[in-house]
């Protein structure tokens, strides 16, 4: 038995090993959430207990699949090798069998089998997943896709943000978990964070849930995994697990409203003056607008465009001057603003924090 086990884990980690091979050289998105993460996305480090049940189960597969080729290889190596023609044959056939019942008993019985074991493995998870009842304490959030980027609402709470969503870590002594209600608010989507759990779809009209409970702190990387216009690949989105005072003291700073400052006057004129305000939502002002993210703490964000670049000065004023020299295909206009007017915007939109 523990020769067994030692082939097993063996080739448990060959497998891993594969994988992570293969997934560090895809090409796209994959390399660029790397670039996005402090520490990488790995789907074999699961941090929620989702995203474990769903590694250990891709594992296994990989390994009876691994069995099943191993075996199969070895038979095929075996056959060419003995029963490989030779001079002294002279040309004739070899001896041929007909009929055997227990070869042929052998294979349709243990693929059967081994079809019937992964079936109940696969719904075991799938029931271990999706019809976890939601306790009392669990932390609540909408999450909307549109093109290009993803919209935050915790009803609880009363926040609305985007791009980056916050939740609190889940440790035993204080399990805390959230569970997400998927919308969509055009076309299909799907939310992927590897590490915290699967992919589940965005579609229209049918709202769709999912539940995680992240054991440790850090920044988790996501994508949308469905193909949703020509910014899918740049739909990205980062998980904040932030620790339970982390979490409520960032929670407290985002019920706030936007703060007046006396040198953002100029640059807060120009933004009510123009369509900004008919897309954005800034708490406390006349912006009320929902078809673009609401902007009340956007300098709270690490990120904008939904992730493509550092929320900093010069990236916000070259997102705002022209969205499509950073996400071309974007949906949200340049306003061809003067470079007076662009200037007292991005003043402005430093303040909201």
């Amino acid at each position: 038995m523990s020769m067994l086990k030692m082939k097993y884990s063996t080739l448990r980690r060959l497998t891993q090993t594969a994988l992570l091979l293969s997934w560090s050289a895809m090409p796209g998105w994959a390399s660029e959430l790397n670039g996005s993460s402090p520490h990488g996305t790995n789907i074999f480090a699961p941090a929620s207990t989702p995203a474990r049940s769903i590694a250990d189960l891709s594992v296994f597969v990989l390994v009876i699949a691994g069995i099943i080729f191993i075996v199969v290889f070895s038979l095929l190596v075996y056959c060419v090798a003995k029963f490989r023609g030779r001079a002294t044959d002279a040309g004739r056939e070899p001896a041929q069998v007909y009929g055997s019942t227990q070869i042929e008993v052998a294979w349709t019985i243990i693929p059967i089998l081994i079809v019937v074991v992964l079936f109940l493995a696969t719904a075991r998870v799938i029931h271990a997943i999706q019809d976890v009842p939601e306790p009392a304490g669990a932390v609540q959030v909408i999450v909307i896709g549109h093109q290009y980027w993803w919209e935050f609402r915790y009803p609880k709470l009363g926040i609305v943000t985007a791009n980056e969503l916050h939740i609190p870590v889940s440790d035993p002594n204080h399990p805390t978990p959230t569970f997400l209600q998927l919308l969509s608010a055009d076309t299909d989507h799907s939310f992927w964070v590897p590490e915290l759990a699967g992919k589940t779809d965005l579609i229209p009209n049918h709202p769709n849930r999912m539940w995680i409970d992240p054991q440790r702190t850090g920044v988790f990387v996501g994508q949308c995994a469905q193909y949703c216009g020509t910014q899918h690949a740049k739909m990205l989105l980062r998980v904040s697990v932030d620790g339970q005072a982390e979490f409520a003291a960032w929670v407290r700073t985002q019920q706030k409203t936007a703060l007046e400052e006396a040198g953002a006057v100029a640059g807060k004129r120009v933004f009510e003056s123009n369509a900004c305000m008919n897309c954005h939502t800034v708490a406390g002002t006349s912006a009320n607008g929902r078809f673009g993210p609401d902007l009340t703490h956007l300098m709270s964000r690490t990120t904008i465009a939904a992730g493509v670049a550092e929320n900093t000065r010069a990236n916000l004023r070259l997102w705002i001057q022209d969205p499509s020299l950073t996400k071309p295909g974007s949906l949200m206009p340049a306003m061809k603003l003067s470079d007076a007017d662009l200037d007292a915007v991005v003043s402005y939109m430093e303040t909201l924090r």
